[in-house]
């Protein structure tokens, strides 16, 4: 009798290990973890796709292309403080800054990072960002030539339109090319 009960309860004591042992086994990702989405994202690979593209024809001097991606409503911000308001306004002060300041542009050196804001932690909107940052080679009608770096935030709108558009630049060191005379 006293055998018998030893193996029941050996039997009783395995199967309840072999249980809390599978129980514990399974895997648990972290963003499967909680039901709250984390404040900040990765975002879909396609807005680089798109942010490539949109500079490339930047950089060609097509405005009406780039600008196709913008929504009508487009708030363009510089870090300075400056700003332009709607779609209409945005190409029009790009278009006369190609014909009668800049020569041509060179981009290189580029990076991409999209990211969804799912909790916005200061003023940002929530939504899918696109940052970048990459280094211009600028030639101006003076034929003064500049090489600088800039960083740039933009915000798609449901549509997939860039509705917000940050540009970081310093502006300090154009303006002086620009005072050059031509030579």
């Amino acid at each position: 009798m006293r055998k018998l009960l030893l193996a029941s309860c050996c039997l009783i004591l395995f199967a309840a290990c072999k249980e809390e042992a599978e129980k514990t086994t399974e895997a648990v990702v972290a963003a499967e973890s909680t039901k709250t989405p984390p404040p900040v994202s990765f975002a879909d690979q396609r807005y680089m796709d798109m942010g490539k593209k949109s500079l490339s024809l930047f950089a060609a001097g097509d405005i009406d292309g780039w600008a196709n991606g913008f929504a009508d409503n487009i708030m363009f911000r510089w870090s300075a403080g400056d700003s332009l308001s709607g779609k209409e306004a945005v190409v029009k002060y790009w278009k006369d800054r190609r014909a009668t300041v800049l020569q041509s542009i060179e981009v290189s050196n580029d990076i991409w990072l999209p990211v969804t804001v799912n909790e916005p932690q200061s003023t940002e909107s929530k939504g899918t960002w696109l940052l970048s940052w990459y280094q211009v080679k600028a030639t101006y009608k003076n034929n003064e030539k500049l090489t600088f770096w800039v960083h740039i935030d933009m915000h798609y709108n449901k549509e997939d339109k860039v509705d917000e558009f940050i540009q970081y630049i310093d502006r300090a060191p154009i303006q002086a090319a620009l005072a050059k005379k031509k030579m």
